[in-house]
């Protein structure tokens, strides 16, 4: 918990997961938005790909917070 209290990880995520996201978007239903034939179900997908890469890149980060507190010297 204390992981996702870091505010750096929140800000790697948005820097590396949400660009990315989009990028999949724009490769994954972007033909579809060119040729105006979105549905519902384009939408969603077009919503949930950034979110889920930006997910991944917030877990990532806590992960390596997490195993940074693990390596660094207990202090008395």
């Amino acid at each position: 918990v204390q992981a996702f209290r870091q505010a750096s990880g929140w800000r790697r995520a948005a820097v590396v997961g949400l660009p990315i996201g989009v990028l999949q978007a724009v490769i994954n239903q972007g033909d579809v938005w060119l040729r105006h034939e979105q549905t519902a179900g384009t939408v969603v997908k077009t919503i949930i790909s950034p979110l889920v890469t930006f997910s991944v890149a917030l877990i990532s980060a806590a992960g390596v917070w997490v195993e940074q507190q693990r390596r660094s010297p207990t202090e008395p």
